[in-house]
């Protein structure tokens, strides 16, 4: 009768997860207080550069993430977390603390209440200065061109995922799960439909992808829409050597 009840509540919630989908699936983007940080005097307007940039999504089995140029983050309104230095790149992604801890999700009840129940999420930051296809090799990788001017939008969407403490900075949890980067505590919860690779389908659409993130739940479905016309993304590595 125990396991009867159980059962029966899992199903209950997970239910109660999938009607919600429609209110709940993407991430709030509500306003938040304007930081306090200070721009830097040494940003450079954006009509002097180059009116394109070029932006990666990576991909494994099941999670998803996205790498950009760093500066063009930065120029655009994106408040890195304390001494992140300066690099030529920035690789992020989103999802459950848990799964980006080094001790992992552990038994399977801790990971049914982390698909099945709100759970406190965190977006890592890796910086990096080498080519995207050096630092992850195992993973498959797409790329895209996209207009400069779609910064602040990203830049906006990004900053609405961290908390951030009385100076505007986004709070800092741990080290990253790899690479010498950080995780910051996120400002929203981590659950089944909001997943990583959600998270990964709204920063596409600040770029001007045309996506439908209910129907990108998965890494694989997610990039069948990415690779689609007209987001084009193109496939560079395999994932393969």
């Amino acid at each position: 009768m125990p396991r009867t009840f159980a059962a029966l509540k899992l199903a209950s919630t997970a239910a109660s997860a999938v009607l919600l989908a429609s209110c709940s699936l993407r991430l709030p983007t509500q306003k938040i207080p304007t930081a306090k940080v200070a721009v830097s005097d040494t940003t450079t307007a954006s009509h002097d550069k180059e009116p394109d940039v070029l932006v990666w999504m990576v991909a494994d089995n099941w999670h998803t993430g996205l790498v950009f140029p760093y500066n063009w983050l930065i120029e655009s309104g994106f408040i890195p977390p304390p001494n992140f230095g300066n690099p030529k790149l920035v690789t992020m992604s989103w999802g459950n603390t848990d799964a980006y801890s080094p001790e992992g999700i552990g038994s399977t009840w801790n990971l049914l209440r982390v698909i099945l129940t709100p759970t406190p999420a965190v977006m890592e930051l890796i910086p990096t200065n080498w080519n995207v296809t050096e630092v992850m090799p195992h993973q498959r990788i797409w790329r895209k061109l996209t207009s400069r001017d779609k910064g602040p939008a990203l830049a906006d969407f990004l900053n609405k995922c961290s908390v951030t403490d009385e100076n505007g900075r986004p709070i800092v949890v741990r080290p990253s799960s790899w690479g010498k980067g950080v995780q910051l505590q996120s400002a929203h919860r981590y659950f089944i439909p909001r997943v990583c690779n959600v998270w990964t389908a709204q920063a596409l659409e600040c770029l001007g992808c045309e996506l439908n993130p209910m129907l990108g739940l998965t890494a694989d479905s997610l990039v069948r829409q990415a690779e689609n016309p007209p987001n084009d993304l193109e496939l560079i590595w395999s994932g393969k050597r």
